[in-house]
């Protein structure tokens, strides 16, 4: 068939149309229920224990928006739209932001490894490196006086060589006061002193407006593997403690189960709040999880948990939504189980 300039002008429109919805980037960022991954295939520890069922992390998708993309999430439930620089700050390549969330998972597995090897009673030794900053939020205290890689060693004259030391000692000052910080910066010992503010969403609360990580040693016996890929976040803590304690431990925590669930895990086995609560609860129900654990945050309006329940309800799911705040209230459930028949 011979095609006129007119058909061929109209497919040339038709083809850049095309191409401009589905490729072009908008400045929005949306987040979607993603899936649930068995954690024998991410976590290996030498001469584990198998299990019957299963435990899971869940993912929540996330992409920068086409105007075709845009559309869709309009419509879609459990699809959310976000400015891009709520998720990703200006002048924040991907690349930066990814790797910001791949340590954010490496943090998150060594937590996970401490939390179950104390509670499996089995070998591991602990050195404490430094405490680092990782971040510096704009408009805060700590800005044009601290800088991303800063090693903190003393605050107001006291050693400190964990962020959980530091955050201990900035919760006792309130607004107003002034601290003072030795760093080392490329290789360079500094002191530095600023007064410190509250934060502008949470008014109570004093502090630098820094994000920092802990450097520590952790070794282990037996020892553990992770194989965690492209998966970023601290939010599979919870569920990687367990799947660690699991295979440590003879006893099948898992019952015969297909268990799925979330929350970050901190060093001493307390659970907090992640986001994107509903669209995990829809990926663990697509995906056949039987068992999903969720922050109750103490139980506070609008926790994890209570999202979690609403959402269970709206899709009319038969998983069980589970409140937990430490890693032993997940564990004393799956203890306190029936095996699956």
């Amino acid at each position: 068939m011979k095609i006129n300039k007119k058909q061929l002008l109209l497919y040339s429109i038709i083809i850049v149309a095309v191409l401009f919805l589905s490729s072009y980037k908008l400045d929005y960022y949306i987040y979607q229920p993603g899936g649930i991954y068995a954690l024998d295939e991410v976590v290996e520890v030498d001469q584990r224990f198998d299990s019957e069922g299963e435990l899971h992390l869940v993912t929540v998708r996330g992409g920068q928006a086409t105007p075709i993309y845009y559309l869709w999430a309009k419509i879609r439930p459990h699809y959310q739209i976000y400015d891009l620089e709520q998720v990703r700050p200006e002048g924040i390549s991907q690349e930066e932001y990814m790797n910001t969330q791949l340590h954010f998972m490496e943090s998150s597995q060594e937590a996970a490894t401490v939390v179950a090897y104390e509670a499996a009673d089995k070998d591991i030794t602990i050195d404490y490196q430094g405490v680092y900053i990782m971040a510096v939020v704009d408009g805060m205290p700590a800005e044009g006086h601290l800088m991303p890689g800063d090693q903190i060693i003393e605050m107001n004259g006291q050693s400190v060589t964990s962020s959980q030391e530091v955050m201990d000692l900035t919760s006792s000052y309130t607004k107003g006061d002034e601290i003072e910080l030795t760093v080392i910066r490329e290789d360079q010992e500094q002191n530095v002193s600023f007064e410190l503010d509250t934060f502008p969403d949470e008014p109570d609360r004093v502090g630098m407006g820094v994000s920092l990580v802990t450097d520590r040693e952790v070794e282990v016996n037996p020892d553990v593997h992770f194989n965690s890929g492209s998966i970023g976040g601290p939010s599979a803590g919870l569920m990687m403690s367990l799947e660690i304690y699991d295979q440590l431990t003879s006893e099948d925590i898992t019952k015969g189960y297909q268990v799925a669930g979330t929350g970050e895990i901190d060093y001493d086995g307390k659970v907090y709040r992640i986001g994107g609560i509903d669209k995990k609860v829809v990926a663990a129900d697509r995906d056949g999880a039987e068992v999903f654990f969720a922050p109750n945050e103490g139980g506070i309006e609008g926790s994890n948990y209570e999202i979690a329940k609403q959402t269970a309800e709206e899709i009319g799911t038969d998983m069980e939504i589970v409140p937990v705040d430490t890693f032993q209230d997940a564990l004393d459930y799956l203890n306190n189980l029936e095996h699956k028949s």
